[in-house]
Parts: structure tokens; sequence; C-alpha cells
């Protein structure tokens, strides 16, 4: 081969997806919140937004039929604002902002909260420690992560104090021989110091030293929950009754009765002084049933409407002073305001249909109960109302909806389907809530195996696999039959 440059001609589709469609479907995907936060953001970038609250709209709309230019006048008078007297003026340039001059905004400032590690502390702080057994402590301190327990080995955290007590020695001069540093013996009291604090438990390296040490706390070292939890924790959690029984020399009541005293210990105390901040969620939409009829509604009320800066389009008439650069901005500017109001308004509108026609296909939910929800996929929804399915999705990602059943993520309503001996399909989820009623009403000395769940729901004429019935078990947090069982 003779190697050399050439030219040649191809022709070929490409598929380029617009910036705006971009954020058409970064809309679609944001929860009301995020959607609000977006829009201010918006209205700090685009002088040709403006926000004004829904009661404030509807005293203006009559007026501003009357004032507004017609849409060609409008569309020539945005190219040729006076963008120089408006960066000169401020705001007041349209005579229509005075009102607010006065106003004050206060940036909102988080409360500061206590966790665990300030309630040890202030505890520590109590004790007659002197700086050496104190610098111990906030070692230890440090290393108890949020669930309350020691997060890293004692060796490791031993090391780390040395390291720093060294280190401190060269940076002062001292020779690191006379330096003391902390003994293992040192490090274990102070570990049982810690682990003396409130709340009981915290401390612990492990779950089974977390329960002794609440007992202990409770005073009940010499009972038989502190015997189960010290001698023989494995068969404790796989709920082995007859081997503890022949071990201890009791009945096996009495090591389950052991075994629910265990069970109402705290198996992460340290949560108790978390910053479990309460996150409140705000529906997007709402569904009521009125006259025997539900409808659907958007939970907008609080989300004021976006539309063009009156000020803006006063100053639009004057149709000389813009050239060039400027009027290149101001036209981008106007273009990208007019998208932002018409890309609100279509989220609004798909997000409608695609509640609407939930509501239809689920109206037997609504009427009678989670078992009567039925087979839903986003592919069946987007067909119906003429959308992909990656839309479908956006629209109903981290969204709720506030029903007469609850206050319900949109992803609620959709899962797959098992067919019935009638020819139905009934919604996974449906089936999952009969499996946990009949978990709930079973006898407790004779729990329902996989297969006697299985041949129940096959008697109302549910086909499932005994798998199936394992796979929906596991998903709701209930444990197998032999650890069910009573004895």
């Amino acid at each position: 081969m003779k190697p050399g440059l050439n030219q040649s001609t191809q022709l070929r589709q490409e598929l380029k997806i617009n910036p705006r469609l971009y954020q058409a479907m970064d809309l679609l995907y944001m929860p009301l919140l995020d959607l609000q936060q977006h829009l201010k953001q918006e209205l700090l970038n685009n002088p040709f937004l403006e926000m004004v609250e829904p009661e404030e709209e509807e005293e203006e709309e009559g007026t501003e039929a009357e004032e507004a230019p017609a849409p060609e006048e409008q569309k020539t008078a945005s190219d040729e604002i006076d963008w120089e007297g408006i960066l000169l003026d401020g705001f007041d340039a349209g005579g229509r902002r005075e009102e607010h001059e006065e106003k004050e905004y206060y940036e909102p400032v988080t409360v500061d909260t206590r966790d665990l590690s300030d309630h040890l502390r202030d505890q520590i702080a109590l004790l007659d420690l002197d700086p050496r057994q104190m610098l111990l402590a906030e070692e230890f301190i440090g290393n108890i992560n949020e669930d309350g327990y020691l997060a890293c080995p004692v060796d490791d955290i031993r090391q780390s104090i040395n390291d720093v007590v060294l280190k401190a020695a060269e940076a002062t001069d001292r020779d690191p021989s006379e330096v003391p540093i902390y003994g293992e013996d040192e490090v274990m009291r102070m570990l049982e110091t810690v682990q003396a604090l409130d709340p009981a438990g915290v401390g612990a390296r492990d779950l089974r030293e977390c329960l002794m040490l609440q007992l202990k706390d409770a005073g009940l070292e010499q009972s038989v929950p502190y015997r189960l939890v010290r001698d023989c924790f494995d068969e404790l959690i796989n709920h082995r009754w007859s081997e503890i029984s022949k071990r201890f020399g009791i009945s096996p009541s009495d090591v389950q009765k052991a075994a629910d005293e265990i069970a109402k210990l705290d198996p992460k105390p340290g949560l108790v002084y978390s910053d479990a901040s309460d996150n409140y969620i705000i529906p997007d939409l709402v569904v009521e049933k009125i006259d025997g009829r539900y409808h659907v509604f958007l939970n907008d009320a609080n989300l004021p409407r976006l539309k063009l800066s009156r000020a803006y389009q006063e100053i639009a008439r004057d149709k000389k002073k813009f050239e060039g650069e400027n009027k290149e901005f101001i036209s981008n500017k106007l273009n990208s305001a007019n998208w932002m109001i018409q890309a609100i308004e279509q989220r609004r509108q798909t997000m409608l249909k695609v509640m609407n026609y939930i509501v239809e296909r689920q109206r037997d939910f609504f009427e009678k109960g989670v078992q009567y929800l039925k087979p839903l996929t986003l592919r069946e929804v987007a067909e119906v109302i003429s959308m992909h399915e990656s839309t479908v999705s956006r629209v109903t990602n981290e969204k709720f909806v506030q029903t007469p059943r609850g206050v319900l993520p949109l992803k609620f309503f959709f899962s797959s389907g098992l067919s019935t001996t009638g020819g139905e399909d009934v919604s996974a989820r449906g089936i999952k809530d009969q499996i946990q009623k009949l978990v709930e009403n079973e006898d407790p000395k004779h729990p329902l195996t996989d297969q006697a769940i299985v041949n129940i729901l096959k008697e109302s004429g549910v086909q499932i696999a005994r798998r199936t019935v394992a796979k929906y078990r596991d998903q709701l947090g209930v444990l197998s039959a032999r650890m069910r069982k009573r004895v």
C-alpha cells in the first residue's frame, strides 16, 4: 500500500438533540420543589421572565389583553429593545418595579442540630479525665458512626493516636523515645469508658456486643437473655430453640420468651441522636372523588406562573436603538423566555394525561384497595397517550400523588402481572399484599410454608410458582416458616 492523503464525500444521517430538548426532559423529571428552584434560577438568568403569583395574574389578565402588543409587533419590538438603557436604569426602566424596592430578602439559615458525637462529648466533659485521656476519648468518639458502632478496629485507633502523638513530638523537637505512647491496656480501659456512656450499647464493635452492653446497663448480666447472647448468639439468630433448650436445660418456650426480650433491644442505638430531619413530601398531583367521579388536579397552586416581564414589553415599543451583539442577545433571551413558558405548560399537560390514564386503569384500586391493583407498564401508558416510554418514565419518576387512599409515588401504580385461571391479570403488588395478610393471620405455632401459600393463592385463581412466593416474601421482609414458628 502506498501512504498518502485523499479526500472523499459521503452522505449520512445523524440524530442531534437540541439543547432545549434536554432542558424539556429535565423539566419533566423534576419534582415540584426542584422545579420551583429551577424557575428561580431562570428568573436570575433571564431578564425577560417574570414570576407572578396566581392571584396577581388573574387580576392582570384583562389589562394585559388590552396593553400587550400583537405577536408580530412584539416579536419585532424584541429585536430593538433599549438594552443599554435598561442596564443603566436598572429594573425601574418600565416604571413597574417601584413597589418592590422596600422589600428585603432574608436568606434562610439552617438550624444547628446536635448529633451523637455532640451528645457523647458532653458526657466525656463531665468525667474526670486528664488531657491525655481526653485526647484518646476524642479519638474513639470520632470513629463511632451514626448507628452507634465503633467503625474501625481498636488496634487501628491505638495506632492512629500514637502516630498523632509522635508527630506532635517531632514538631516540638522532642525525642520520640521519651514520648509515652498509648498502650493496649490504656486503650481498652478507655473503650470501656466510652461504652458506659448513654445511649446504652454505644461504642460496640458488633451487634452481639451491642446487645450485651444494653442488657448489662439494665442490670441483667445474670439473666437468661444475657447468657443467650453471650454463649450461643449464632443459634439465637437462627431460631434454633431446641438446641438452645438442651444446652441450657430450659424449655423451648422459655428460650423463646428470652429471645422476645432480646428483640426489644435497639440494634442501632446511635440513631436516637442522629440528624433525622423530617422529609416532607409535597404531592405533584391530587386525585379527588367528586360526585362519584375521580378528578385529577395539579398541585401547583403555590407554583407561580411564568410570563414575559411587562416592564420589558413596554420598553420593547421603542424600535430604534438595537444593533449587533445587543440585538442577538435580546433575541436569544426573549426566545428562551417564550420557550420556557411553553415547556412548563407542556409539562403540566403531560402529567395530567399520564395521571388521568392511571386513574382510569386503576379505578378498582381506588374503590376497593391494593388487592385490585391491575398490572400496568410504562409502555402501555406511552402507547395510549402517544408519547415515548422514556417520557412517561420521566413524568412518573420521583413524583407523588395525593389520593383518597393516601399519598403514593406514581411508580406505585406500575407493576408486572400474573395470570389467573379466569384469564384475568392481577398485579404483583396485589399478590404481595395477599401474602402479607396471609402471614399476619396465620397460626404462629403452624406458620404457612411457601408451598402452602401457593396452594391458597391457587384456590383463589392465582397461578404462581413457589420460588416467586419466596421472592415476594423476601421483598416484604417476611421470614421463612421455620423462622416464624412459635413453640
